[in-house]
């Protein structure tokens, strides 16, 4: 009994120095990764902001009373008389959202995104509508945004609390609850 535990204790310590990294033949250390190459950083003198300026890309037409295009394509959006004053929290949340035979739902948040803040689309079938990933408030306007930035609606509320305007291709657009 003694023989056969001394043997394994001498086969657990074989074993056991077989699996030391220190008693093998050096350290295996991994090859180190190449350098990532960056592109050099720009400096120069920026524009000063201007709050009330509208943001790139914006071009709507005009919108009537009942929330169609009255320039009929891209121009300058007026406020309707009956536009009411929006904040942002007024648009948290889940939307219904119709353009034309288009009916499905839009999400805000604020999240900041570029442009204003995070936006998604559910069930859209325009590509224009499923592509909105923006929104922000000019004023009394909603102004939804694509992933790049560009201008997809404009919007202004009406007093039931119902959001209505128009692409930027001029197609009539609500947003409501």
């Amino acid at each position: 009994m003694k023989r056969a535990a001394k043997m394994g204790l001498v086969v657990g310590l074989v074993i056991l120095a077989a699996g030391c990294q220190r008693l093998s033949s050096g350290p295996k250390y991994a090859e180190p990764l190449p350098a990532t190459p960056t592109t050099p950083v720009a400096s120069g003198a920026l524009q000063p902001l201007d709050p009330n300026a509208p943001g790139a890309g914006t071009a709507v037409a005009a919108i009537d009373s009942n929330g169609a295009g009255a320039a009929g394509a891209a121009g300058t959006l007026t406020a309707p008389a009956n536009a009411q004053q929006v904040g942002r929290t007024d648009l948290l949340g889940g939307w219904k959202l119709a353009s034309g035979a288009d009916n499905c739902m839009a999400f805000m948040t604020l999240t900041t995104w570029s442009g204003g803040y995070r936006a998604n689309t559910r069930g859209c079938s325009e590509p224009v509508l499923s592509g909105i990933s923006a929104w922000d408030l000019n004023g009394n306007q909603v102004v939804l945004k694509d992933g790049s930035g560009q201008t997809v609606a404009q919007l202004y509320s009406s007093e039931s609390g119902r959001f209505d305007g128009q692409t930027a291709t001029g197609a009539p657009v609500s947003l409501y609850r």
